[in-house]
């Protein structure tokens, strides 16, 4: 990225920290940030009408995370994205960001590869909970989240991997 680029990008954004158990982004509301994760775990989850929550994705340091649905639509926000661990967190408005695309080629560049590697993160995720067997998504989970299951507590993992903690805690007695 060019210095002049950078710098404009870099001034869109402001250091934050968030306590365990704060919210970045709440469904029902039009969210117009996101963040850069620079030290902490952070969830993003569903919550269905009789309060059931399943885990979509787990962001850990160097991820930029959002609820990117309600940024780009301008509609309410059907994610959750909570801290799991206290965060210290980079934040910019959307707006702010999207308007450096016309000046700075390489912000929109940017921004379409983080737009790509989610999309594959997603088809890819997709295709573990299709075929894979539980233990093996566990694996998957283990390799892609290094040291995050010592981190937060299990029944975050076992609905991140879409099994019961009862069903976790057999996969993990056997390895």
């Amino acid at each position: 990225m060019p210095e002049k680029d950078w710098k404009l990008f870099s001034e869109c954004f402001e250091q934050k920290t968030l306590k365990k158990g704060e919210y970045f982004a709440s469904e029902g509301k039009i969210e117009t940030e996101i963040g850069f994760l620079e030290k902490g775990i952070i969830r993003a989850f569903y919550r269905t009408q009789d309060g059931v929550e399943y885990n979509k994705t787990f962001f850990i340091s160097g991820d930029f995370f959002g609820a990117y649905a309600s940024l780009v639509r301008r509609k309410p926000n059907r994610i959750n994205i909570q801290t799991l661990t206290d965060v210290s967190y980079y934040k910019a408005n959307y707006s702010a960001i999207t308007a450096l695309y016309e000046e700075c080629r390489s912000v929109e560049t940017l921004a379409r590869l983080i737009a790509e590697e989610i999309y594959i993160q997603k088809e890819n995720r997709e295709i573990e909970l299709a075929l894979l067997q539980a233990d093996e998504r566990y694996q998957l989970f283990k390799a892609e989240y290094p040291g995050v299951e010592n981190l937060i507590p299990q029944y975050h993992i076992a609905s991140y991997l879409g099994i019961t903690p009862t069903q976790l805690s057999r996969i993990r007695a056997k390895r």
